[in-house]
């Protein structure tokens, strides 16, 4: 076998780049089939190429012969969570059970460890038809193999775009029973100055108000300065993102629903959605998401999905997400691992 030469990718540098994203991209689309949510290339390289004093991005391209065969890629949290790791490793399909996942992760882990980092996560897809367990999925193998447990499940849901507007009047009709005393309020880009500290304060709640399963992550401290960051990157990456809130008497978010657009693969993914947990039951998460897919519908009327992810054990978020039309069709698993800090 011949031994793998792995190296870390200059996000600046095009053939290197490109040699990492198509490795990985080819890896995700066999295992994960057609309808993959993946970034695009620019997207990507965007990332990466991102100066930023809060997350250390890495990734790496391991090579045989000069073949680009396998690649990885890491983020590491700089403000909080200081002893975590966000792991991905993929190797194209024909050179599997050849060693290199193996090596590669070894490679990774090992620069995670550098860092201080002693709790390493890892991210695995699987099609819905394998269930829960993922039982037969080679990720699923290939994680438990290297001392890694399944620490959450979670269910990748698709909704085909648009949704009538009769079917959308009747969600918003059952949610307004139960928020009058709330504010609903929408728009399109960056969270507006006067609402923005309590925006923060709410999503960075998030991390550990979702479930998280048996994920070892701390809270975030709320940081505006991380969430205008965030903005700037995701306008370099050429994405458009949707926000709908619930304001409390005060005018503070209690509520909040993010959608995010890539102008680049035409399609719309849902990220955050949170209620505060003292303003649940008001059916504001409901009222948020619709009031949402309405502004999206409006804006990108040619916008064919939508895709949203849930903890299996999410059941309030699940039939809130089948009441709109949201299908099952992948498995989303986070797997954990634990490892001695450097001597």
């Amino acid at each position: 076998m011949s031994e793998l030469v792995i190296e870390r990718v200059d996000p600046f540098d095009d053939d290197v780049f490109d040699a990492w994203y198509d490795v990985m991209t080819a890896s995700w689309l066999d295992v994960r089939g057609p309808d993959a949510d993946l970034w695009a290339r620019e997207e990507q390289r965007v990332e990466l190429q991102q100066q930023t004093e809060k997350t250390d991005r890495r990734a790496y391209v391991g090579r045989v012969g000069g073949e680009a065969v396998a690649a990885a890629w890491m983020a590491m949290p700089l403000l909080d969570n200081l002893h975590r790791a966000t792991i991905v490793v993929a190797v194209l399909p024909v050179h599997r059970r050849q060693g290199h996942g193996t090596s590669l992760l070894d490679h990774v882990e090992a620069a995670a460890r550098a860092q201080g980092r002693t709790s390493l996560t890892g991210e695995l897809w699987w099609p819905w038809s394998l269930g829960s367990s993922g039982e037969g999925s080679p990720g699923r193998e290939f994680g438990l193999a290297r001392g890694y447990a399944a620490a959450l499940v979670e269910v990748r849901r698709l909704l085909r775009l648009p949704v009538p507007g009769d079917i959308l009047d009747r969600l918003a009709a059952q949610a307004a029973e139960r928020h009058g005393s709330y504010t609903l309020r929408s728009w399109v880009g960056r969270v507006p100055d006067d609402i923005v500290e309590s925006w923060a304060v709410l999503d960075a709640s998030l991390e550990t108000e979702a479930p998280t399963g048996d994920l070892d992550i701390e809270a975030p401290e709320p940081d505006v300065a991380k969430v205008r960051e965030m903005e700037e990157l995701v306008a370099a990456q050429k994405r458009t993102l949707y926000h709908t809130v619930a304001l409390d008497p005060q005018g503070q978010v209690v509520a909040y629903t993010v959608i995010g657009y890539s102008s680049l693969d035409g399609n719309s993914y849902q990220w955050g959605t949170l209620v505060e947990e003292a303003h649940r039951g008001h059916r504001l998460g409901l009222a948020v998401k619709v009031a949402n897919l309405r502004l999206l519908q409006s804006e990108r009327p040619e916008v064919p999905t939508l895709t949203t992810y849930n903890a299996e054990v999410n059941g309030h978020m699940i039939s809130v997400n089948e009441a709109m039309g949201f299908e099952p069709i992948e498995w989303l698993c986070s797997i954990q691992k634990q490892i001695a800090e450097p001597s």
